[in-house]
């Protein structure tokens, strides 16, 4: 049997992690050309093709998935060798590269990742970004996990698992009213300045349909695709936003906020994806594995994580 050229599979793991040989060869300083005869000499010696070009990107085949895999960990326990035979000790400490799309709600993003953050044994790495540029990212095995609140099918080239990890009921939320009168649902959205989620958005499909059915035409105040913003223009406003109580918990918490109303059967849905690997991380079972409640637990819970969560 051939040896494997290491060199080659090397510079495989390489453009696989850049996701285009342009970058690659600049990290690499080599020229494109020579870089390129390298991946074809490793496709050979291992008589199967590892990349497909798709536009300028250049996308892992399912045997160009399988050889990442190994390479990953092969190039990893290098790195490994290299600190212990400097330091004298070995670092035991597994990487988990979480992404997240940008308009998620960071107290939902915090929430999942929380089991990690005190562990001495876990370095996180967390990234935040389009949905697309993060799936793609995910394809070149340069992120474990993507969460998102929008759900993605995946294909015989990006065998992508989605799993609902959590959801909930969208509300109206605002500052304290200064009447004695509660907030009337339906009624008192024909008059109310409200702050909405983009077009794009689950939440903001569910709420228009509430408005055909109660023949509403609302205020719009604000149109708003990152939630993070919502959450300030609703703290910081008097207009009234629909959101999911997530992402103001804090402000809710603490008086400067208050639910006023749930939409009835509009949800917000997170989701965790994924691609199913030969290796896969224990710690991302475990977090795939709890609860919706734990997911969207306040910090103060901690105690209602699994004490045994492990490594």
């Amino acid at each position: 049997m051939i040896r494997l050229n290491f060199h080659h599979l090397y510079y495989f793991w390489m453009v696989a992690k850049h996701g285009k040989l342009t970058d690659a060869a600049k990290s690499l300083r080599l020229s494109q050309s020579a870089l390129s005869m390298q991946i074809k000499q490793l496709e050979q010696q291992l008589d199967h093709a590892l990349f497909l070009r798709v536009g300028r990107q250049l996308k892992l085949t399912e045997v160009g998935r399988i050889t990442f895999t190994y390479a990953d960990e092969i190039f990893r326990k290098s790195e490994e060798l290299q600190a212990l035979l400097a330091d004298g000790k070995l670092p035991d400490r597994q990487i988990i590269r979480i992404g997240g799309v940008s308009t998620l709600s960071r107290n939902f993003q915090e929430a999942f990742i929380r089991p990690l953050i005190d562990r001495e044994d876990v370095h996180l790495m967390s990234h935040s970004g389009p949905l697309d540029d993060l799936l793609t990212r995910l394809g070149a095995h340069t992120l474990d996990i993507v969460l998102s609140n929008v759900a993605v099918q995946g294909d015989d080239e990006r065998p992508l698992r989605c799993h609902r990890v959590a959801r909930q009921p969208a509300s109206i939320v605002g500052r304290p009213r200064n009447s004695a009168l509660p907030f009337r649902f339906p009624e008192d959205l024909h008059n109310t300045p409200i702050l909405l989620p983009g077009t794009h958005s689950e939440i903001r499909a569910g709420f228009d349909l509430i408005c055909d059915q109660y023949d509403i035409r609302p205020k719009i105040a604000a149109e708003v695709d990152d939630m993070a913003m919502l959450r300030l223009l609703a703290r910081d406003s008097q207009a009234y936003a629909v959101l999911p109580p997530v992402v103001v918990r804090d402000e809710i918490a603490e008086g400067a906020l208050v639910e006023h109303a749930q939409l009835p059967g509009v949800f917000e849905n997170f989701y965790a994806i994924h691609i199913k690997r030969n290796f896969g991380s224990p710690l991302i079972r475990d977090l795939l594995n709890r609860s919706s409640e734990q997911m969207l637990a306040p910090a103060s819970d901690d105690a209602s994580f699994p004490s045994g969560f492990s490594g």
